[in-house]
């Protein structure tokens, strides 16, 4: 096999981890993929070391999130931060949504709609909301990396996730409240 095909393999494999982690954080299909294609350039220009590496996946990963960070705290006019924003004067944290896991193809389907709903919940709401969202429970940051990456405090850190799960539970009530219930 060579290098190139090689490299095309080692692409193939992480491409949707790439680009999903790029979407989540821009919430825009083509910065995405520009996004992917810039970290996958850069892979190729380390793939003598990244090749053989366990941790290729990773590397990948936090390079992808820099770059879209980056991306957009370069093209943004401003930040929209939720102090700014209407919203309500709940105290109490929410519970974190589950989905049960079943063994069968309906409750599999039923679980991928659910999935494919929250998505694009998560990608309608404004940045400042999805940003911090993303980089808590999909990207597994702390409040201090998260602050450090998005320069702000880790109150606003709080304030922030905290809010963008309060709207995002809003849209999930409003588009699919029976399934949202049950996914309670």
């Amino acid at each position: 096999m060579t290098d190139s095909q090689q490299f095309e393999t080692f692409m193939s494999n992480y491409q949707n981890m790439v680009f999903s982690t790029a979407l989540r954080l821009t919430a825009n299909r083509a910065e995405a993929e520009d996004i992917a294609q810039e970290v996958f350039l850069r892979a190729f220009q380390r793939y003598d070391e990244l090749q053989h590496s366990p941790t290729a996946g990773g590397w990948l990963r936090t390079v992808a999130t820099n770059l879209s960070l980056n991306h957009l705290s370069r093209y943004r006019s401003r930040w929209s931060f939720f102090s700014e924003l209407l919203t309500s004067r709940d105290d109490e944290e929410p519970a974190e949504m589950q989905f049960a896991a079943n063994d069968d193809l309906g409750a599999d389907l039923e679980r991928a709609d659910r999935s494919q709903i929250v998505e694009e919940a998560l990608q309608s709401l404004p940045e400042a909301q999805r940003v911090p969202l993303v980089l808590y429970h999909l990207e597994g940051f702390k409040y201090d990396e998260i602050a450090d990456k998005l320069k702000i405090s880790i109150g606003k850190v709080k304030t922030d996730i905290f809010r963008g799960r309060e709207a995002l539970r809003r849209k999930l009530r409003i588009r699919v409240p029976e399934t949202f219930e049950r996914a309670m």
